[in-house]
Formats: C-alpha cells, sequence, structure tokens
C-alpha cells in the first residue's frame, strides 16, 4: 500500500516534533540538575516552609493575645493580678509613669589635642551599661533609654559612634536614660564614690 504526499508530510512533522520534545525534555532536565537551579529551588520551598510556620506563630500570638486579655477582663485574685502586671511590665508591654530620675550621657565637648586618642572623649557601651547598672542596683523599676524601654532581655552594643538596643534600635548621643523608681535612693546611687558620674540629673 503506497503512501500519499501528505501522509508522508503528517509522518515527517510528527518525527520532527518527537525529536524537538526529546531534545526539549533533555535539555529541561539538565537546567534543573544543575546547582543554581537546584539551589533556587530549595531556597524557595524553605521561604514557603518559613511563611508557613510564620502564620502559625502569629495565630498563636492573637489566641494567647486574646486569652490574656479575657483573663485580664475577669476576676482575678490579688495574687495572680499582680504576677500578671509584673510580665506586663518586664515584656514592655504596659505603660508606666512615676517618680524617678532622668540622666543625660553625652560626648565630651572638649578640644582633641594632638596625639589623643579620640575614643576617651567619646561615649561607648560600657559607659552607658555602668549607668544601668548603677540605676537597677538602686532598685529602679523601669527604665529607658531616648524612649526605647529596657526589658530584660535587651543587649546594648557599640557601633561605631552609636549604640545599638535589642539588635536593631540604634541609638546616638546625647543618650536620655529615664528610670523610675525612688528618685533620692537613684541619684544617691549614681553619685557616690565609686558610681559612674556622666551627664546631669533632672
Amino acid at each position: 500500500m503506497k503512501l500519499r504526499g501528505f501522509q508522508w508530510a503528517i509522518i515527517l512533522v510528527g518525527m520532527v516534533l518527537g525529536v524537538m520534545l526529546a531534545v526539549q525534555y533533555r535539555v529541561t532536565k539538565e537546567i534543573q540538575s544543575t546547582e543554581p537551579v537546584r539551589r533556587s529551588q530549595q531556597l524557595s520551598a524553605e521561604v514557603s516552609q518559613a511563611r508557613k510556620n510564620r502564620d502559625e506563630l502569629q495565630a498563636r500570638v492573637d489566641q494567647l493575645r486574646a486569652d490574656l486579655s479575657k483573663l485580664s477582663e475577669g476576676p482575678l485574685d490579688s495574687e495572680l493580678k499582680e504576677e500578671l502586671d509584673r510580665a506586663r511590665i518586664e515584656a514592655g508591654i504596659s505603660e508606666l509613669s512615676g517618680s524617678g530620675v532622668e540622666v543625660t550621657l553625652n560626648d565630651s565637648n572638649f578640644s582633641l589635642k594632638p596625639g589623643e586618642n579620640p575614643n576617651l572623649y567619646v561615649l561607648h557601651d560600657e559607659d552607658v551599661l555602668r549607668v544601668l547598672n548603677e540605676i537597677r542596683a538602686a532598685g529602679a523599676e523601669a527604665i529607658s533609654i531616648n524612649g526605647q524601654r529596657l526589658l530584660a532581655t535587651t543587649e546594648i552594643r557599640c557601633t561605631g559612634p552609636t549604640i545599638v538596643l535589642n539588635k536593631n534600635k540604634r541609638l546616638a548621643p546625647p543618650y536620655v536614660i529615664t528610670a523610675i523608681g525612688n528618685p533620692d535612693t537613684l541619684e544617691s546611687s549614681l553619685k557616690m564614690k565609686g558610681a559612674s558620674s556622666f551627664g546631669g540629673f533632672r
């Protein structure tokens, strides 16, 4: 049985398409097996998983906040209420007001003499930490630096002419340290012999 011209054309087109599909499949497979593509796919999967975890954690946080609101609005015994209030203060989620002291720390305004180390005339994280330790030891109930509340987990580190709180809050001098507590006790602690002596009180 002889094949007609159009039948040969169909067979030829089919063969060409088959070869093209085979080549395309092979090229695609080779591209997907390269390290950059594999790494990109892996990162994409990790990002998707991270987003899923974030959404789950956010839902858990929202639920805990709702439970906390119900507890705080309902009847609580005095001991549990005091514990809840302390936890809120330590977490920095409750507004506080009261008497205390305000200490201002700033770099020296003396002119640098030839050959002198400029680091001796600027504030460093250890200078701020010394003042904070004196205030904490004197019984400060709450402390902030330039309006940023200090928590139990707060970290302070020096980055050039500035300090960083909690890894992302960058502050520049002057540093205004506000502490709530007994003003006389706090001021006496900072002025006593051997204590840090910077700035002024208000």
